[in-house]
């Protein structure tokens, strides 16, 4: 019992008790605090906000008043309903007052929606938000496995559902089961249910506890605040980001949370969850001793239509052994043709080859037949040129012994003169006409000589001949006893080869001559002369 407030006296000639503005408020407070200890109140959230230190300010109003409530830090994080403006709402707490404020105000520790009507517009309003981030799209979903070797079930341990659950796989398929107990109702079901997926989802593959390759979120049937976990964003959330394929199986089959459209499958029932989750062992058996039997029956009639084709086609076709060996003799015989083909054409081109070569001169005979020639073609013009030269200088003679200067005149268009006034005129043209075929004779005959070998044997080398005058050009013609003969610029000398012949590397070519050319240089010209008799210069 708090002991009471003792009001203060009365100041003279007044019977009314005077209080401090601190007394009054604190007795305020006590007597609101005790008159309003435990109050459920009703009303529409106004204006919540959540401050930096974790309480919860709001306004609870209806068509008549507005009230100033407040959720400490600790209460906040444990409300089954988050404060959202709008909200209808009933809240539980107690009535207190803010001195500092001069307001009283609701100190709340508890909160429940006030209707299954504003319940419904809350849960419309969050499928509508989470639906627009994409976490009901149908391409998020993934598909269920055939035969899952471990099931994870996510429901609560003394439940009905896990039974049924259980019941149902060992009669379809037996499977191993991992069971994740959690509240599925209550303040703390929803942080349990997500914190179920989260944790089977971080199993690791291969690990000391097997990793599921489904999860099953179930609970048995019942009203809607009942099924209120399962309608809470995180659960909504984790159902949405699990990596395993996940079917829930929440209520009877007209309950519907938005875990249904978050997960991959939607089961009506936790029985029906089972049926989805494996196949009937009984119906495999008997669907795969039926595929065997069909296997067998179409392998067998394929086989028969196969070995009846090519029996069928075996008849239309001759013995392959016949065939074979028929070919066999055909490729012995194109072999022995194929060899006799070859060492014929050999034959044939090395006979060929021995008459094109008996044909062909040897390369000496006609450099030795091109060097008789050349000298004397070279003879031949030496002696031509003397015939020509003797000839010319007799010619000029007797032209010249039958010009007398005598009284014989020649008539000209201007007149006539005497022959011995021209006489002196033609001697100098001819003379210098013979000249000039003497300079040209002189010089093709220098040309000549240049190109000789004669020229070659003036510097100092020799041409070896045969007894035979063939010229030798290889050591190997020169064989031990052979009778040779050096020809040299003046003449020619015997001799005989001592010693086999000897390779050795070729000296040091000497500089060719350049040849002379074919015009010779002009000689000085002479002063015009009249020839004497008996001289061609």
């Amino acid at each position: 019992m708090t002991s009471p407030l003792i009001a203060p006296e009365p100041r003279p000639g007044s019977n009314l008790p005077e209080f401090s503005v601190g007394d009054l408020a604190r007795r305020l407070k006590r007597s609101i605090e005790e008159e309003f200890g435990f109050v459920r109140v009703r009303g529409e959230i106004s204006q919540p906000k959540r401050h930096s230190s974790g309480h919860c300010y709001l306004r609870l109003k209806d068509d008549t008043a507005v009230i100033e409530a407040v959720c400490w830090r600790g209460t906040a994080s444990k409300l089954a309903v988050q404060p959202a403006e709008g909200l209808e709402v009933i809240v539980t707490g107690r009535m207190t007052t803010y001195p500092g404020r001069s307001q009283y105000q609701l100190i709340i520790e508890s909160m429940e929606l006030a209707g299954e009507g504003a319940l419904l517009k809350m849960l419309e309003e969050r499928k509508k938000r989470l639906a627009a981030e994409g976490l009901f799209d149908a391409g998020r979903k993934k598909p269920i496995p055939f035969l899952p070797d471990v099931i994870g079930v996510v429901t609560s341990p003394t439940g009905a559902v896990i039974r049924d659950i259980l019941h149902r796989l060992h009669d379809r398929f037996p499977r191993r089961v991992l069971l994740w107990p959690v509240a599925v109702q209550g303040e703390r079901a929803a942080a349990e249910v997500t914190a179920a997926i989260d944790g089977f989802n971080r199993i690791p593959p291969g690990g000391p506890v097997p990793r599921p390759d489904l999860l099953i979120v179930a609970r048995g049937g019942g009203s809607l605040e009942d099924l209120m976990a399962f309608n809470e964003e995180n659960v909504v959330r984790a159902a949405a980001a699990s990596r395993i394929p996940l079917i829930s199986a929440v209520g009877h089959e007209t309950d519907t949370t938005l875990i249904d459209f978050a997960s991959d499958r939607r089961a009506p029932t936790p029985t029906a969850a089972a049926e989805m989750a494996v196949p009937v062992r009984a119906e495999l058996l008997a669907q795969v001793l039926d595929d065997e039997r069909r296997m067998v029956g179409a392998t067998t009639r394929l086989l028969a239509e196969r070995r009846t084709r090519v029996e069928g086609l075996a008849r239309g076709l001759g013995d392959p052994r016949a065939l074979l060996e028929s070919h066999a003799q055909r490729l012995d015989d194109r072999a022995e043709r194929l060899a006799l083909a070859a060492a014929s054409l050999l034959d044939r081109r090395r006979t060929r080859l021995n008459e094109l070569g008996a044909a062909l001169r040897h390369p000496r005979e006609k450099l030795a037949e091109a060097g008789q020639r050349l000298a004397s073609e070279s003879r031949a013009l030496d002696g031509a040129l003397r015939h020509a030269v003797v000839a010319a200088r007799g010619q000029y003679e007797r032209v010249s012994g039958r010009l007398t200067l005598g009284p014989i005149r020649v008539k000209f268009g201007d007149g006539s003169r005497r022959l011995s006034d021209l006489s002196p005129r033609l001697g100098r043209s001819y003379g210098k006409a013979v000249e000039e075929r003497a300079a040209r004779l002189t010089a093709v005959g220098k040309l000549l000589e240049s190109y000789s070998y004669k020229g070659v044997l003036e510097r100092g080398f020799a041409l070896v001949q045969s007894g035979d005058g063939r010229p030798l050009t290889r050591a190997a013609q020169a064989t031990p006893g052979l009778a040779v003969s050096l020809v040299f610029a003046d003449g020619k000398a015997a001799a005989t080869v001592d010693g086999g012949p000897r390779v050795e590397a070729p000296p040091a070519a000497a500089p060719e001559p350049k040849p002379k050319s074919a015009r010779p240089k002009a000689e000085p010209k002479k002063p015009n002369r009249p020839p004497t008799q008996g001289s061609l210069f």
